[in-house]
């Protein structure tokens, strides 16, 4: 079986492309992968479309991305915050764009991506300036919505625990986006707090199998991981 890297977080993000799509997880700060956010704005990607449920403060998640200027466009349902000034002036001046929507819709339009499904139809938005240029159905006497999946480049996820292959374990909240993003992105980065040998987590307490998870980090004070295997 083949193992999985144990990454520090500057080598696991350091392949990360200008212009790539990178679905980010955690809702505020539970399950945000803070590491790995601060690895990417470190290593300087840019022109990045970035998928996250929310952008959180100036000194923390995606919006740490947006204030270094190496994002293009954001695709979230939380814009708001600390650092919504710095967002309008952004969005005002043409240097970013924003994409809102609604929660629900953006779980599904990510877990269909990750089940390979093309796009479903919602009645959410429906009649809606978030529904303006979209196409509508009326199905079963209700009006619905097209909306098409989203996929990742690179997911950068965080969960509590992973074994060497990659298997992973959430505590409780931190749970939200991750395991949907983890499936839909063609590498997946998991930021975890420990990490076991193979059989040390039962098999019912696995969220993410490892097939979705590509690198792993463990979430210390060392500077190197030490590398073990092949991807």
């Amino acid at each position: 079986m083949i193992q999985k890297k144990y990454e520090n977080s500057a080598k696991a993000v350091a392949d990360i492309e200008n212009g790539s799509t990178v679905l980010v997880g955690g809702f505020g700060g539970s399950g945000l992968p803070t590491e790995l956010i601060t690895a990417l704005m470190e290593q300087g990607a840019k022109n990045l479309t970035v998928v996250s449920n929310n952008i959180g403060a100036v000194s923390d998640g995606v919006a740490k991305l947006i204030s270094n200027g190496q994002v293009s466009k954001i695709i979230c349902s939380f814009p708001v915050g600390p650092h919504a000034e710095e967002l309008v002036q952004l969005l005002e001046s043409g240097r970013i764009e924003l994409e809102l929507v609604p929660q629900g819709t953006l779980a599904e339009r990510i877990r269909a991506g990750g089940a390979g499904v093309g796009a479903f139809y919602t009645p959410t938005g429906v009649e809606t300036e978030l529904g303006e240029g979209k196409e509508v159905r009326e199905i079963n006497g209700k009006k619905h919505l097209l909306e098409y999946a989203i996929t990742g480049d690179y997911a950068l996820i965080k969960a509590n625990k992973a074994d060497r292959w990659g298997n992973l374990v959430y505590n409780k909240a931190q749970r939200n986006f991750n395991p949907v993003m983890a499936s839909a992105a063609t590498i997946t980065i998991a930021e975890v707090e420990e990490i076991v040998e193979v059989g040390e987590i039962s098999a019912e307490e696995i969220v993410s199998p490892s097939i979705y998870v590509h690198r792993l980090i463990t979430v210390d004070t060392k500077e190197e991981r030490r590398v073990a295997g092949n991807e």
